[in-house]
Parts: C-alpha cells; structure tokens; sequence
C-alpha cells in the first residue's frame, strides 16, 4: 500500500486556502468600491469647481468645473473606440500655474491638426489617459491618475465628447470573489480524485 502524500496534501491545502483568503480580500474591496461610488455618484449634482486643482484623486471625478487655458502648449490624440480619437490639449495657466489637460472633442481623422488657441472651457472632471500597466492597477501600486477636463462644447472641426458617466467605472471585484473561490474548489476536488484514483492503484 502506497504511504499517503503528506507533502502533497499540504501544499494542495496551502494552495486552496491562498485562493480563499484571495477570494475574501475581494468581497472587502467590493464593499470599499461601492462606497466609493456612492461618494461619486452625488458629485455631478454638486456646484461647478475651479480647475486645475492642487489634490489628485478620484473623489472628483464627474465635478462640473471651469478652466482658463491661456495658451495650448500642445495637441495629443488618445483612441476613443466607435467615437475614433479624442484630441487632448495641453494648457498653460501662467508662469507658475500647474497646467491642466483638456479634452476637446473628437474626430475620425487620425491625422487630426487642431488649431484651438485656448480660452475659458467649462466641462467634467475625468480622467487623463494613463500608461500605467494594467497588472499595477489591479495590485493597487500604480500611482493616482492625473485628471483633466471634458469640455462641454467641442472645438472647431471636432465632435462633441461624450461626458464620463459613473457607469464607466467597474466594479468586478465579486466576481474576482467567485472565481478564487471556484478555483480553491476545483483544486480540492482535483486533488481528492487523484487520492482516490491513487488508493485505487495501490
């Protein structure tokens, strides 16, 4: 008779029991994330704020805000999916001003030359498009996301932005949940049927 796979057994037990602290610590973020977006949720009711703003921070996505651009210090192109691309400029605020990012509409032509010269922009606070690799997101390593401002009326020769909405925000994290906790249970059951067909063997 085959001795039993102490070794085996713990690591399989390890193993599953990693995947349902995993799968734990996701029903704890979803409980955080959906706090979160109730705080989001109100802020498109709430007064107009002046932009740019000093605190980077998602808690002000989706706050009406105005902005003066005193000058476009340059044009950039972001893909937008069925909307095509969305051209982003570049805004001076003045010899110490921090500068802001402002979406400014979009457009089908990828070789788009924008020829805004700046102004008052009303609009919504979102967020800047990132490099940021997704694996640091979901690891919560990456750094907070720079904002900008989604102009509420499009400059010449481009389309209209369609604002951000809270809907564009996932919130997953139950079905993370889920799925750690089929996987601890498909690898004790996998495992239960090796024991089986082992003492069958032996």
């Amino acid at each position: 008779m085959k001795r039993f796979p102490i070794v085996a057994t713990i690591l399989v037990v390890l193993a599953a029991a990693a995947m349902v602290v995993l799968g734990i610590w996701q029903l704890q973020r979803r409980q955080q994330k959906l706090a979160e977006l109730a705080i989001l949720a109100a802020n498109p009711s709430k007064p107009a704020i002046a932009f740019p703003i000093p605190a980077i921070g998602d808690d002000l996505l989706f706050r009406k805000a105005g902005a003066f651009c005193l000058k476009p210090v340059s044009f950039a192109l972001d893909g937008a999916g069925k909307a095509g691309f969305r051209v982003i400029a570049r805004c001076a605020t003045g010899a110490e001003g921090p500068g802001f990012s402002v979406q400014l509409g979009t457009t089908h032509n990828p070789e788009f030359k924008a020829k805004w010269t700046g102004g008052k922009v009303d609009g919504m606070i979102s967020h800047a498009p990132s490099s940021t690799p997704l694996i640091a997101t979901l690891f919560g390593k990456a750094a907070p996301k720079e904002l900008l401002l989604v102009a509420n009326t499009p400059a010449p020769g481009l389309a209209a932005n369609e604002m951000p909405s809270i809907e564009s925000i996932p919130n997953n994290h139950l079905a993370y949940a889920v799925q750690w906790f089929l996987f601890a249970g498909i690898a004790v059951i996998i495992y239960l049927l090796a024991l089986r067909r082992r003492a069958r063997k032996g």
